[in-house]
């Protein structure tokens, strides 16, 4: 709402859309949310101030804002730690691929085990069971081995699952009210 009070913008410092820009961030885009997209000329404008700073280890971020063009001090902050996140993100992407391929070949073989026949083996021989239907002598079947790959394989698909972050923290919802009674108090005598 324009009041008639309001101090003029310059032509340089509006959008498209005529509002005034926030200072320093003439020209820059947004994604479709509205906020500022990082550009190829942005990161390696970022990765130069970076590589500066490194270079530099006594330079301030209000120098390295001077130097690079940041609007301030908190921009030039926030550039370097976008540096230093995209610097990270490919060893910790690779790290990740890694321990997924130990943990989905630690799983294929727990399945393995589960599919397997096992039987019980006792003072080294095979312990048999007479079959009611046939009357032969079969290996009686042990099913610890199962069970115990059973649970390998749970605990490998929640180590998956933590790796990737598919585990949904717990939400508490929490209501009600407290209400206090003095015993042995008359209300009357308290007036």
């Amino acid at each position: 709402m324009d009041t008639g009070n309001e101090p003029p913008v310059p032509a340089d410092r509006t959008e498209g859309d005529g509002q005034p820009a926030e200072p320093g961030l003439q020209g820059r885009t947004r994604d479709g949310r509205g906020k500022f997209a990082r550009t190829i000329d942005g990161a390696r404008r970022d990765a130069a101030a970076a590589e500066y700073l490194a270079d530099h280890p006594g330079t301030t971020y209000r120098e390295l804002a001077e130097l690079f063009g940041y609007y301030d001090k908190g921009t030039a902050w926030r550039a370097i730690q976008a540096v230093k996140a995209e610097v990270v993100r490919p060893a910790v992407t690779k790290l990740i691929a890694t321990e997924s391929e130990q943990l989905d070949s630690l799983y294929v073989m727990a399945l393995e085990i589960i599919e397997r026949n096992h039987i019980v083996v006792s003072h080294g021989k095979v312990v048999t069971m007479r079959d009611p239907e046939t009357g032969e002598e079969k290996p009686l079947q042990d099913d610890g081995p199962r069970l115990q790959a059973i649970q390998t394989a749970l605990r490998i698909r929640d180590q998956y699952q933590n790796l990737h972050g598919l585990k949904q923290p717990a939400q508490v919802a929490v209501s009600g009210s407290v209400r206090y009674e003095v015993v042995g108090v008359d209300p009357e005598d308290l007036t």
